[in-house]
């Protein structure tokens, strides 16, 4: 299931509203890894700006060193940029790209929505996930690669979905092939980045918190319980701890890190 290059080019030049990220393509139908590519390339003298799409990887990475299973027939890739942000403030780049990417979809009546702090979910199932990999320098973020995966055609386990079953199931098949779902992921991923850099965090994380199906949800932090309330600026999740054995918000709120709980596929995990 390879790529047309310059289909791709096309649904890119036809849904571009600005050329804020300078696009560079390269494509694969097999890689290791696309973040890995990509650093390689970036190594090799690549700009911000380069892209690495595949239809497969052999070697995906996940959030927190983990496995990302990435069989033929899914979406694959990563872009660099070179933002001027704090190395605290990288999270913002996944939250960036997550609201860009949920966004972009929604306008071609694709419902997604964000599950904190990087899934992109359809259904209550899982869509995609995206992986930010930064090097900083006295501080600063000098380099990120932002890597995206979507479930277009591959199998997927019980908690996802892919984009193509369930379009099937609608009245119209609003992305028809895998090159607009690309140039869509892709423009995303443009103007997440933009809206972080232009307009600020604030903005964004107003964005990002409209589209958070977690919104209202009670989770458990040892042995007490909280509301999801929002997001931090640095991607942390925000709760309105609950008064024991009442329905009574205590103040003041706390902040809980990704990865310290997993918020799962169901209103009742965590």
């Amino acid at each position: 299931m390879a790529l047309d290059q310059q289909l791709l080019e096309i649904a890119l030049k036809k849904g571009r509203k600005s050329n804020f990220l300078p696009f560079s393509l390269h494509i694969f139908e097999s890689v290791s890894s696309t973040n890995q590519i990509l650093w390689d390339l970036l190594h090799q003298g690549s700009e911000s700006g380069s892209v690495v799409i595949a239809t497969q990887q052999t070697a995906g990475r996940g959030q927190w060193g983990r496995q990302w299973i990435s069989p033929t027939g899914g979406l694959y890739l990563s872009v660099a940029i070179a933002p001027k942000l704090e190395a605290t403030a990288s999270y913002q780049l996944t939250l960036a790209t997550a609201w860009g990417i949920a966004s972009q979809l929604r306008q071609c009546g694709v419902n997604v929505g964000i599950k904190w702090p990087n899934d992109l979910v359809l259904n209550n199932r899982k869509l995609g996930g995206i992986l930010t990999e930064t090097k900083v320098n006295k501080g600063c973020i000098t380099q990120a690669v932002i890597g995206v995966g979507i479930n277009w055609a591959n199998p997927v386990p019980e908690t996802g979905i892919n984009l193509e079953l369930w379009q099937a199931s609608q009245a119209s098949k609003s992305i028809s092939c895998l090159e607009m779902l690309t140039s869509t992921v892709l423009l995303g991923i443009e103007s997440g980045v933009q809206c972080l850099c232009q307009e600020g965090i604030s903005i964004l994380l107003s964005r990002y918190c409209n589209l958070l199906t977690n919104m209202g949800d009670r989770v458990c932090v040892n042995n007490h319980s909280g509301i999801v309330v929002g997001v931090t600026d640095q991607g942390n999740l925000r709760l309105k701890m609950v008064i024991d054995n009442t329905n009574e918000l205590a103040i003041p709120e706390i902040s809980v890190e990704p990865g310290i709980i997993s918020l799962g596929y169901s209103k009742t995990s965590v």
